[in-house]
């Protein structure tokens, strides 16, 4: 078995001529496994519950945002931070702020296929904490499909915690998961 040797990159802020290399990232991802969802009304109450499941097969999913949204992303301000190696646009993360309600939000956390398992985005999510945390928020958010499991082990690897839910909020239609945690912040 070979290891990969570790990377050295960068996290920075995108700047404009970064979207093309973000668009062509190759960010599709494989699961055995996916959140199922349970909703029942038992008398009065509605329930609702995720459980893990096993897939009958490997699914390779593609990943739910196209390029028109990438760029109107990078255009409304928030954060847009790719990590870079050697050069090259390794991965990227959108994050948007709602001063209103104290949080920050993270839409995308993508990672290139080729790049994964380097620390590359816990790397990017450590900014971004630190970033909602300079502009003294109380909440950090992630948004994730239900079936990419490993996001969802990525965000309860890193501290974050379910905390919600919106069926159909994809274009593909799919469930979307968000998981959050609290900013800590001297003073």
């Amino acid at each position: 078995m070979t290891g990969r040797l570790p990377t050295a990159f960068t996290v920075r802020e995108a700047v404009d001529t970064d979207l093309s290399a973000c668009s062509n990232l190759d960010i599709s991802y494989e699961t055995d496994y996916a959140w199922q969802i349970d909703v029942r009304d038992d008398d009065g109450a509605i329930v609702v519950g995720f459980r893990t499941v096993r897939l009958p097969r490997a699914m390779r999913v593609t990943y739910p945002r196209d390029d028109a949204t990438l760029k109107l992303d990078h255009q409304r301000g928030g954060e847009f931070l790719v990590a870079e190696a050697s050069g090259t646009i390794c991965g990227y993360l959108i994050m948007r702020y709602d001063h209103a309600r104290s949080s920050a939000w993270i839409t995308d956390l993508a990672i290139g296929r080729q790049w994964r398992r380097r620390h590359m985005a816990t790397a990017l999510l450590e900014e971004a904490y630190n970033r909602a945390s300079v502009k003294r928020l109380e909440r950090l958010m992630v948004e994730t499909q239900s079936r990419n499991y490993p996001s969802i082990c990525f965000c309860q690897k890193n501290g974050l915690t379910f905390s919600g839910f919106n069926d159909r909020y994809y274009p593909n239609q799919d469930i979307c998961l968000f998981f959050g945690q609290h900013i800590h912040y001297d003073g």
